[in-house]
């Protein structure tokens, strides 16, 4: 087991039974109950999506695709993959997530996966318990979950404090089997279980990318268990890896 820094307090507070605070559950706060996961199921969205070896093969792109000027500036110049979740509406819990890598060419497609995102769609404000999943570009520094490391390049912290509380609904008990930490209100470089908010608790946080259950989230974003294997292993911290996410009328502004 790798552990990142931090993650010693973070796994001890678990143990003690402390109930951590992230976007897609351990909710501490509000109902307290598991049942925020139990949205309407979007038929053919589950599962739906392709990756890796089945992407289509495409010529190099000059950009990455859907993204308007505003959020490409916020890209870092040094990235050199993107994780792209173009979002069905404002206020859909439906997206596609898609993973590109850059070569001396250009932008190349390697991934699709069918997703969701917040079970209340999008905000370029987000806050604790709005049910919306955050617009904008986020570094992606560490990973984790309840299963063993799958291949990750990412430091990946293997321990069952990823497990979900045992009142939520039986179809979310292997959300957090895999997960990779979205950078939005925490600190890079600790384990995705570590509770610190550096703009403070009512901006919210953690916010994941986690497997999917079949219907909206809390705030984070959700494939399919074998697309986040495949996250895992694709994403190289030497590449520098981010999220661009959000509805497409956003990610185009």
């Amino acid at each position: 087991m790798r552990l990142a820094g931090g993650v010693m307090r973070a796994v001890a507070s678990a143990a003690a039974g402390l109930v951590l605070l992230v976007g897609c559950g351990f909710a501490g706060q509000g109902t307290g109950r598991g049942d925020d996961h139990a949205g309407g199921r979007a038929p053919g969205r589950h599962g739906a999506g392709s990756g890796g070896a089945d992407a289509a093969r495409a010529a190099p792109l000059t950009r990455v695709p859907g993204v308007g000027p505003e959020l490409r500036a916020r890209i870092p110049a040094a990235s050199r993959q993107v994780v792209a979740v173009y979002g069905r509406g404002a206020d859909s819990p439906d997206a596609t997530l898609v993973l590109y890598d850059k070569g001396a060419e250009g932008w190349e497609k390697k991934g699709s996966w069918a997703a969701h995102n917040g079970r209340r769609g999008w905000t370029t404000g987000h806050h604790e318990g709005d049910r919306r999943s955050p617009v904008g570009v986020f570094t992606l520094t560490d990973a984790g979950g309840v299963l063993a490391d799958p291949g990750a390049r990412l430091p990946y912290t293997h321990t069952a404090a990823f497990t979900p509380p045992a009142y939520w609904s039986k179809n979310t008990r292997h959300d957090f089997d895999y997960v990779v930490a979205v950078n939005y209100n925490r600190v890079p470089g600790r384990s995705p279980l570590d509770p610190e908010r550096p703009e403070g608790q009512a901006k919210g946080g953690g916010i994941w990318l986690h497997l999917d259950h079949g219907s909206g989230t809390s705030g984070c974003v959700s494939i399919t268990k074998e697309g986040m294997a495949a996250l895992l292993r694709a994403l190289d911290p030497a590449r520098r890896p981010v999220v661009v996410m959000g509805d497409r009328a956003h990610l185009a502004g």
